[in-house]
């Protein structure tokens, strides 16, 4: 992986993780904020993997995060 990126493009938490790297060597990364857990690939365009171009109303702050509503579980598979 050539370069991680300073903060999350959602968060702008400072912890990024790599999850997975293309086959072809160099061509993509998958990310992941250790905070809001948004993932992208670094192949993306700049509103997906730049904080200054992500847009202003997905945006997250700490308090927004905190303050979420729980996700509900998703239900076990019919048989």
């Amino acid at each position: 992986m050539n370069h991680l990126p300073v903060e999350c493009p959602r968060c702008a938490f400072e912890k990024i993780s790599p999850l997975a790297t293309s086959p072809v060597p160099g061509v993509w990364d998958v990310l992941q904020c250790g905070r809001c857990l948004y993932t992208w690939r670094t192949s993306e365009p700049a509103r997906r993997t730049r904080r200054d171009a992500y847009p202003a109303s997905f945006k997250l702050t700490v308090a927004d995060i905190e303050n979420a509503i729980e996700v509900p579980t998703v239900p076990p598979l019919l048989k």
